[in-house]
């Protein structure tokens, strides 16, 4: 039954956010449930069969005594009676002569003691009645009329109420409790493997391989431990066999420009010279970038660093080969990085900015949620057209259809530094720069 998306946003928001959280609350709930439907039983059989009796008795012990005072009342022989019902039945009885009942009494019947001990009174002794049961704490008075009088009756309130019931609901909030802290413990022991394998995923997906994951838990969560660790085995071989195959090309390649270079260096200089040795740079300058993309990361591993010291020192560089750029705003962070890569990835789009805007400026902070460290790259360029600024990461993908790489690059730079990023558990993304007006590159780190 599909219960539409409504319905899963609302149960989304009243659920605990964690595995643990609802799994205990679906162990807890059918157990809060039976406790209702018990207690909702006991109260409508035990309780009120219990408290029923309890009242009868009273009710029967206060008859007794009224079909046993003498009549007419003598008061020596009424106060031995009186004695008698106080030791063997819990009765404080006065008599008072003469005495009428009110015509409006204060009669409360409004819980089930009250009802039950006024029904049994109605059935034994037949005589209008007043039941006081908030005068006094410990005690319920009775105040029966009698033909020559009233008889007060006090009794204990315990004579009235069944210990069962405080012994039946601590006995119920007791296993309660002991259940509550049974399944958080068992229940926390089946998250943990869950939470190792999502946290080894994670690690992996920024680069940080310890190889040191063991699947164990329940069955299914193995199994998926052992996908994970199939997949990551995969992922490497590809990874190397791509790097090896890009290593190798380029290797075979750089035999025959070399052997070009020395024969172009040999030759006197002309026109048609000059521009095949434009040539074989271009194409150097090709088979670097092929292999850059290829070798990805490397086998890098990622260290705490501070990221103000990175960015500073790509910015020197941009500088010393004519950049006008500037570090308007900053905030530093320290993050796990692989260094030589993140480097590589600020050189490819401030390279980018360079080629295509006259002013750059550079922009450091944390996202509003403190969960992200974002660094801004922001021109003064043409931009790239917002139905073009995924297809820019494509590798060999170019704006400028032309293959010159003084205009448009090899169509790497890009893709090689949302690799990087990505690399990181962060991402690459383009924008149009609310400053400059041009392109607005930004970084974005997990903190």
């Amino acid at each position: 039954m599909n219960l539409g998306p409504r319905f899963h946003d609302w149960a989304d928001q009243l659920l605990p956010r964690s595995l643990l959280g609802r799994s205990i609350l679906i162990i807890v709930m059918p157990i809060v449930l039976l406790q209702i439907l018990l207690a909702w039983v006991f109260y409508d059989s035990h309780w009120d069969t219990v408290t029923k009796r309890l009242a009868q008795s009273v009710a029967g012990d206060i008859a007794a005594i009224i079909n046993f005072m003498p009549q007419p009342i003598e008061m020596e022989k009424l106060q031995g009676l009186f004695e008698i019902a106080e030791e063997t039945m819990g009765l404080h009885l006065v008599y008072e002569a003469g005495a009428i009942l009110p015509n409006d009494p204060p009669v409360t019947r409004e819980n089930l003691v009250d009802r039950r001990l006024a029904s049994a009174l109605e059935d034994r002794v037949e005589r209008p009645f007043i039941i006081d049961s908030r005068s006094l704490e410990k005690q319920v008075e009775i105040h029966v009329q009698l033909a020559d009088g009233i008889l007060h009756a006090t009794i204990a309130r315990r004579r009235l109420f069944s210990s069962t019931t405080y012994v039946f609901f601590l006995w119920m909030v007791g296993i309660s409790l002991a259940l509550l802290m049974a399944a958080t413990f068992f229940m926390r022991d089946q998250v943990r493997p869950i939470k190792r394998l999502a946290q080894a995923a994670d690690e992996f997906g920024k680069g940080i391989d310890h190889g040191d994951f063991i699947p164990w838990g329940a069955r299914e969560v193995a199994l998926a431990g052992h996908a994970f660790k199939q997949i990551r085995k995969r992922i490497r071989r590809q990874i190397s066999q791509r790097t090896e195959m890009l290593a190798g090309v380029s290797h075979d390649l750089r035999t025959p420009l070399t052997r070009m270079n020395l024969q172009l260096a040999m030759l006197p200089s002309n026109e048609d010279i000059e521009g095949l040795k434009k040539d074989v740079a271009d194409m150097g300058r090709m088979i670097e970038g092929y292999l850059a993309f290829a070798r990805g990361e490397g086998t890098e591993q990622p260290q705490p660093s501070a990221l103000l010291p990175l960015v500073e020192e790509a910015l020197a560089d941009a500088k010393r080969e004519g950049a006008e750029i500037g570090l308007t705003q900053y905030e530093d962070a320290t993050i796990p990085v692989k260094r030589d890569a993140f480097r590589r990835c600020l050189q490819n789009i401030i390279s980018n900015a360079q080629r295509y805007a006259e002013h750059i400026e550079v922009y450091m902070e944390q996202d509003s949620d403190n969960r992200h460290f974002l660094i801004h790259i922001d021109d003064d360029g043409p931009g790239i057209p917002e139905e073009n600024r995924e297809d820019v990461f494509r590798p060999f993908f170019r704006l400028d259809e032309s293959r010159n790489t003084e205009t448009g690059g090899t169509g790497l730079g890009l893709t090689i530094a949302r690799d990087i990023m990505r690399s990181h558990g962060g991402d690459l993304l383009l924008t149009q720069s609310p400053i400059l007006g041009g392109l607005r590159a930004t970084l974005s780190l997990p903190l």
